[in-house]
């Protein structure tokens, strides 16, 4: 075969293959006169030699026409990365002798004098294609992706199963594991379309990522600001397509670690959870007076941080995995869907990861944890711990996680009986129907309904809906579990909590006799007698007496 033949055979081979992705020609990495881009050069009409040259190239393969700046990089870091990027090397070195913003565009080896620009543009200008030599708000590149990677991050797949057409280099991720610098088909030269996430989780497999709502829900952005797409270049058009993109920003990050398009860690939620593309909105909840107020802090919330808070904040990411929740419903105690593979503590103070309960998320902060709230109530009984509150083993307590100790309570509202458990949120929670969860409310302590606690409150269905959403108004004012209830709140106007604690009273501290029916009195409304504090005293089904001083009256034993 002569030579003539041999060149038309190998385009005869060759050209099928070009014909079928997009020629570098009509991208904006064909820098030259002829470029579709706003950068390119004055007349320059070679289109390979800014990147490569036949002839006296650098060491750098293939044929590069470029050299390496010599900075040194800062390199991406965060609390759970278990790769080591080193710097930049393989095809990472090649694309940053343009896209780290150090060497004109037109600096290349094979000419004596640097190519001019149009505009009078030197290096690569001033936005997201610049990546600066400050690789921390990039997707980290340059490290070894190995099978012990792979097993010891426990979210990534094991390299001989990285799905096409994604790929490593020599064994690294580089940019070419993602992009192709001459077909820009899928835009920013990404190897595949990335809508749901198809590249992402070619390497990253976030486990139950399959059904959460980020990856299947269908909502869009109604328009109005703040557009939650706006660092896409390109954005789909509903929350399942963009998936990972709607929270993470592989280049230029604001939220460095994590990659996160918003420096704030709440930014990364509200912008959607506003009403204007989630179904929830979450953002008018955090504007009333009583909240999980995650704009108090920032940059305190890590993943990697200990399961039980030891400094005191709150974000939701501390009480929702963005990779896993979903919209299931369950039966108290057991945990939904937006609390789904979440860490918690149990009952006995212990972690537990993935959380069964609702209530185990609850005891992250409100339990064991030095950093929890304080009681708003100054009892005879002082007790902060939820966990110790709620034990199964107290002298009563509000059911949380198993049915109460009383077992005649005629006042309950049916469906509710006394085999009844019940979740934290029903009584905090947002007050209104929706969104469900303790996020924001009008009444203190995130109540879900008005709960006063001052005494000489006047009695009404209003003042105390958050007791009367369960107990009957009408069997509580008419005693039929205890004789004097209608004396003391209507006409005492002596408010439910100044005898009653609602959480409930530790084993540890009370006992069968003095603490059942959740007595535990408010000692700024009710005072001792003789030397000792208020008592009460339980002789058997809706029989007691107490000892104590109220309202300017001593009782000493006085019995019902």
């Amino acid at each position: 075969m002569n030579k003539g033949a041999s060149l038309i055979f190998f385009a005869s081979i060759l050209l099928p293959v070009f014909l079928m992705g997009q020629s570098v020609v009509d991208t904006e990495h064909n820098l030259s006169v002829s470029g579709p881009g706003a950068v390119k050069a004055v007349s320059e009409t070679e289109i390979c030699i800014f990147c490569h040259t036949p002839h006296s190239s650098t060491p750098l393969k293939p044929l590069w026409n470029k050299n390496a700046s010599g900075a040194t990089y800062t390199l991406y870091n965060s609390s759970t990365l278990q790769a080591l990027p080193g710097q930049p090397d393989g095809s990472a070195i090649l694309c940053l002798s343009c896209h780290d913003g150090t060497i004109a565009l037109g600096n290349v080896v094979s000419r004596a004098t640097d190519i001019e620009f149009s505009g009078g543009i030197t290096t690569m200008p001033t936005g997201p294609k610049n990546l600066t030599t400050d690789l921390s708000d990039d997707h980290p590149a340059s490290f070894s992706y190995t099978p012990s990677l792979a097993a010891s991050d426990g979210e990534l797949r094991d390299p001989s199963a990285i799905l096409a057409p994604v790929h490593l280099e020599n064994g690294k991720v580089q940019c070419v594991s993602c992009h192709d610098p001459h077909d820009n088909t899928n835009s920013k030269f990404l190897l595949a379309t990335n809508r749901n996430s198809e590249l992402c989780l070619s390497c990253h497999d976030k486990g139950p990522w399959s059904t959460s709502t980020h990856s299947t829900s269908a909502a869009t952005w109604n328009g109005s600001a703040p557009n939650p797409w706006s660092h896409m270049e390109f954005p789909y058009a509903t929350v399942a397509e963009n998936a990972c993109e709607n929270c993470h920003d592989p280049h230029n990050s604001p939220g460095k670690p994590w990659v996160l398009k918003s420096s704030t860690e709440e930014g990364n939620c509200l912008d959607c959870h506003n009403g204007n593309t989630a179904s929830t909105d979450i953002e008018t909840q955090m504007l009333k007076p009583y909240t999980h107020d995650v704009y108090s802090y920032s940059n305190i919330h890590d993943p990697a941080e200990s399961v039980m808070a030891t400094t005191q904040h709150v974000e939701c990411q501390d009480c929702h995995n963005p990779h896993a929740v979903n919209n299931s419903t369950a039966s108290a105690p057991l945990a939904s869907g937006p609390l789904t593979d979440l860490p918690g503590i149990d009952q006995s103070g212990n972690t537990t990861d993935p959380l069964s309960y609702s209530y185990e998320l609850c005891y992250r902060c409100h339990a064991d944890s030095p950093a929890k709230p304080g009681s708003p109530t100054t009892r005879v009984i002082e007790q902060n711990n939820v966990r110790l509150e709620f034990d199964l083993a107290n002298p009563s307590f509000h059911p949380i996680e198993g049915p109460g100790a009383n077992n005649d309570v005629p006042s309950l509202i049916p469906p509710l009986t006394e085999t009844s458990i019940i979740y934290c949120t029903d009584c905090h929670a947002s007050d209104g129907s929706s969104p469900a969860g303790p996020h924001g409310s009008i009444y203190p302590h995130i109540l879900k309904y008005r709960y006063e606690t001052a005494d000489f409150t006047p009695e009404s269905a209003t003042n105390y809906e958050l007791c009367y959403s369960c107990h009957s108004r009408t069997s509580i004012l008419n005693d039929e579990s205890f004789g004097d209830h209608d004396k003391h709140i209507r006409k005492e106007d002596t408010p439910c909590n100044a005898c009653h604690d609602p959480h409930g009273i530790s084993h540890t501290q009370g006992n069968n006799t003095n603490n059942t029916h959740l007595i535990n009195f408010d000692l700024n409304i009710v005072r001792g007698i003789m030397g000792n504090p208020p008592i009460f005293e339980d002789e058997g089904t809706f029989k007691g007496n107490c000892s104590l001083r109220c309202h300017g009256k001593g009782h000493n034993r006085k019995g019902y």
